[in-house]
């Protein structure tokens, strides 16, 4: 749909737009007060909207929104789960302002809510997780955002597990600020590559963050929104439970999946501490295929080097393949099943420090630059 059109919405609904792959959408707030995923449009400005972005233009009041330029879906919606997601911020604010009233009588109850959402593929948890986290920032505080989702990666590119502090409502353009980004490179956009790999980040990631909070009686008070992988079943469901048991969290929101929320209670009733929520996810969420899902993963990886805008350009350094050394971790050779115990399985260690070869193999690839000064310390001290 092309040239500028206006729709007029009414109190508690939302204009939805999916936008066009290459081509220009801009939006601006006429009257009235909206908002996406939680953060204000000021009034009168053109909005730049992202491309092969979905974008949900949400108003309690009622607003005319007008657009100009290329969509593939555009439609208001009268039904929205909104009221339940901005009544679950209303709880988390209410925990963050005890903790600081904790830390300010010298009691030990100090920490805000550590939120993880979960939830199906496409069920819409990168986008309470930003709800969340301006809906926050509005109101003072300034939360820590935690992004184990390695199949596509908001913070810094897939593959890569990481957390950063978010201070100011998200930038609708922009998105997620990287001036204090913590990363862990894991190099694949699955968790089956190595689970236990996975594992020992996440924990080196929490560790990282507990130590922060020690000294940061503001971000520990905040607390923390958590994003999480869509895979929920068998190793997927294993891992969730790692991630909610290691960053101690205290209220999970279940997005859209009866069965997990039920199993989720069911597992977590022997801690009184956590809460499980269920909610209804967006009936603007939209399902994507395999190659969409490639598609938007190859556009974030161009991203982190190019900019959204196409505005960065990326530094090259030529250096000898002698100055530097390559590692894969985990995998290498394993012992033949004849030099096993009888009944035995060969088993690789996980995060075993294996040396590559440098060759046209590695051509087209992802690597993390360590700052470890000995191989062995390449997992600890992250990119």
């Amino acid at each position: 749909m092309a040239s500028a059109r206006q729709f007029e919405l009414a109190k508690e609904s939302e204009l939805r737009v999916e936008v066009a792959s290459d081509a220009p959408l801009r939006l601006r707030l006429l009257s009235g007060t909206a908002e996406i995923f939680g953060t204000e449009l000021p009034p009168g400005n053109w909005i730049s909207a992202p491309p092969h972005s979905k974008i949900a233009v949400f108003t309690w009041n009622g607003a005319t929104i007008e657009l100009d330029g290329i969509s593939e879906v555009e439609y208001v919606a009268d039904e929205t789960p909104m009221v339940s997601y901005v009544n679950v911020h209303a709880i988390l604010d209410a925990r963050r302002g005890r903790a600081k009233s904790s830390q300010a009588s010298g009691t030990d109850s100090s920490q805000g809510p550590r939120v993880i959402v979960v939830g199906p593929t496409d069920s819409g948890k990168s986008s309470l997780c930003k709800m969340l986290l301006s809906w926050a920032c509005k109101l003072g505080w300034k939360p820590t955002y935690v992004d184990l989702d390695i199949g596509q990666g908001s913070i810094t590119i897939p593959g890569c597990i990481a957390a950063t502090p978010v201070e100011m409502p998200i930038d609708v353009m922009e998105g997620i600020p990287l001036e204090m980004p913590i990363v862990y490179f894991y190099g694949h956009t699955t968790p089956s590559a190595n689970g236990d790999l996975y594992k020992v980040l996440v924990k080196e990631l929490a560790g990282t963050l507990e130590r922060q909070f020690s000294g940061n009686a503001e971000a520990k008070a905040a607390g923390m929104v958590i994003n999480t992988m869509g895979w929920v079943e068998g190793l997927g469901y294993e891992l969730l439970l790692h991630a909610i048991d290691t960053f101690k969290c205290d209220v999970v929101l279940v997005l859209g999946q009866e069965k997990l929320c039920s199993m989720l209670k069911d597992v977590l009733k022997s801690k009184p501490n956590v809460d499980v929520v269920k909610l209804h996810k967006s009936g603007g969420v939209v399902l994507r295929n395999q190659r969409v899902r490639q598609k938007t993963r190859s556009l974030r990886i161009r991203e982190y080097f190019y900019g959204l805008s196409n505005d960065l350009s990326p530094h090259s350094n030529i250096v000898n393949f002698t100055d530097i050394s390559v590692y894969r971790i985990g995998g290498g050779p394993q012992a033949p099943r004849s030099a096993l115990p009888i009944g035995a399985e060969p088993v690789a260690d996980p995060t075993r420090l294996v040396a590559v070869n440098i060759n046209r193999d590695l051509l087209h690839l992802v690597l993390a630059v360590s700052y470890a000064k000995e191989a062995d310390q390449i997992i600890s001290s992250g990119p």
